[in-house]
């Protein structure tokens, strides 16, 4: 560090506990009396290191202790800003007339490629095109879906508005993105992308429309030969200690790792003691079940080197020393977003024999998470009592009978047409899918119905039966049942 650079940080230091730092006033401190652009520079380059965050007026305060609270709500569409940011990329690539002409009938063809690699569970090597195809289909739904998973985590005051956040398999940006607004104005954070292929291109131009307070740092390598470790050496301030990340998050790319087990075990541990690892996957059962494998892997059978994490959410282990052996499909489903007007272009300048309308319109928002810690956190932090609650474990000693329990709502209704509203739940001790088969709605147990994904329920007097169709357990909600939810 410069001697220069050196007096500019030293006065921020001692500054920043006295008032807002100015640089039009900062440079004056200095000997060698710098241009106050300069000392701006300086400052935004060091921020992160400093715990500092730019403010509107150009001045630089430390950043809130305070986490960030804020949650999603609905997330309704894709923001102009990103779109246009897209759209702009594909004009710089193809033109205006992108999505028209040979240009459109290439981005089709490669949306199509993808969509079947994606469907025959083969891998997909990301060069340009198919970096721009996916932006075009996943770019709003990626965005959507981060905000919805992290919201457990904001909501009970777990993410600092001070955040150190690696970003494994990065895409194109989606996560990112929607992290980004998702957190407070006035967070601070260093963010770290690994991405090996042409998407880290796209991601980076869309990177540029973030606040001047995201610090990104994009890694061209694989998740597999990226150390982590290496990232930390880059303190938030000098005295600190290196301790880890606050979130690492694995966004849609399990799927896609030879061995995703090793994988995030090793990132696991540069985890923060208080970070969250939060992984994401698309709802259909291949990529859904292979999530909970990787989950099942770091929290139930740990390495012999490395304590085991813990399920904070959505699949809580409700009872000591239990685990699930089920299938594990479990997966959430919010209001569709907004067709952003990317995707509405290309679909419309379709005219070939094969194309159905709506083709290449992507707004469904569907997802599996799972969210890991190594502080022995848990959404729901309870012991059910033994001789009040069954345990899904032992359900089949309560066939026929009507049954207490205790258990998370892991879906909306999966039944079609006129069938009976039916749920999935679980304990984390099942070794057999269990659902909630809700055959008469009242005011007692309505709850069952109006519950979010994963919240928690106390079930009373369900009726548990085994429905040899499914190979699977069904306890049956009528109006001799009586269920509440125990955390709203």
């Amino acid at each position: 560090m410069t001697d220069e650079r050196q007096a500019i940080v030293e006065n921020a230091k001692y500054l920043r506990e006295v008032r807002p730092i100015d640089p039009d006033e900062i440079y004056e401190y200095v000997a060698s009396q710098p241009h106050p652009a300069v000392v701006r520079q300086v400052l935004r380059e060091e921020a992160v290191a400093l715990g500092l965050r730019e403010r509107e007026d150009g001045t630089f305060v430390p950043v809130s202790e305070e986490p960030v609270t804020a949650t999603p709500g609905t997330v309704e569409a894709l923001p102009e800003t990103y779109a246009d940011r897209l759209d702009d990329l594909l004009v710089d690539e193809y033109g205006p007339d992108w999505h028209d002409g040979p240009s459109g009938d290439l981005l089709r063809l490669t949306i199509r490629r993808l969509k079947d690699a994606y469907y025959r569970q083969h891998p997909v090597e990301y060069d340009r095109e198919a970096a721009l195809g996916y932006a075009i289909y996943h770019l709003p739904d990626n965005y959507a879906v981060v905000q919805y998973a992290l919201a457990d985590l904001t909501e009970r005051g777990l993410v600092g508005r001070r955040l150190r956040v690696l970003d494994v398999g990065a895409g194109v940006g989606g996560p990112a993105l929607g992290l980004h607004d998702l957190l407070a104005d006035d967070a601070l954070v260093e963010y770290h992308a690994v991405e090996p292929s042409a998407a880290a291109d796209v991601l980076d131009g869309l990177l540029a429309e973030t606040s001047r307070n995201f610090h990104p740092t994009i890694h061209r390598e694989r998740a597999e030969a990226f150390d982590p470790e290496s990232v930390l050496d880059a303190q938030f301030d000098a005295g600190d200690e290196a301790v880890g990340f606050d979130l690492i998050i694995f966004g849609n790319v399990l799927n896609e790792l030879d061995d995703p087990v090793a994988v995030t075990r090793r990132y696991l541990d540069a985890l923060a003691p208080d970070g969250s690892m939060v992984a994401l996957a698309p709802a259909d059962q291949n990529t859904s079940t292979g999530l909970r494998q990787v989950e099942r892997a770091l929290a139930d059978e740990p390495a012999e080197s490395q304590p085991p994490a813990t399920v904070f959410s959505p699949t809580v282990r409700l009872w000591p020393g239990e685990t699930p052996t089920d299938r594990g499909w479990s997966f959430d489903v919010r209001p569709d977003l907004a067709v952003p007007a990317f995707q509405r272009r290309l679909d419309e300048a379709a005219d070939d024999a094969d194309h159905d309308p709506g083709e290449f319109v992507n707004v469904d928002v569907q997802f599996s998470h799972s969210i890991l810690r190594r502080d022995g956190l848990r959404k729901y932090d309870l012991d059910p009592e033994p001789d009040r609650y069954a345990k899904m474990a032992e359900m089949e000693r309560h066939v026929s009978e009507r049954i207490d329990l205790l258990a998370m709502k892991l879906s909306r209704s999966l039944s079609e047409g006129d069938a009976n509203p039916l749920y999935k739940i679980s304990d984390g001790s099942e070794a057999t899918e269990h659902y909630a088969v809700l055959t008469r709605e009242t005011s007692l147990n309505r709850d069952l119905a109006a519950a979010e994904y994963g919240d928690l329920l106390s079930i009373e007097s369900a009726l548990a039966l085994w429905n040899d169709d499914e190979g699977a357990y069904n306890l049956v909600v009528d109006d001799e049942t009586v269920i509440d939810r125990l955390v709203r």
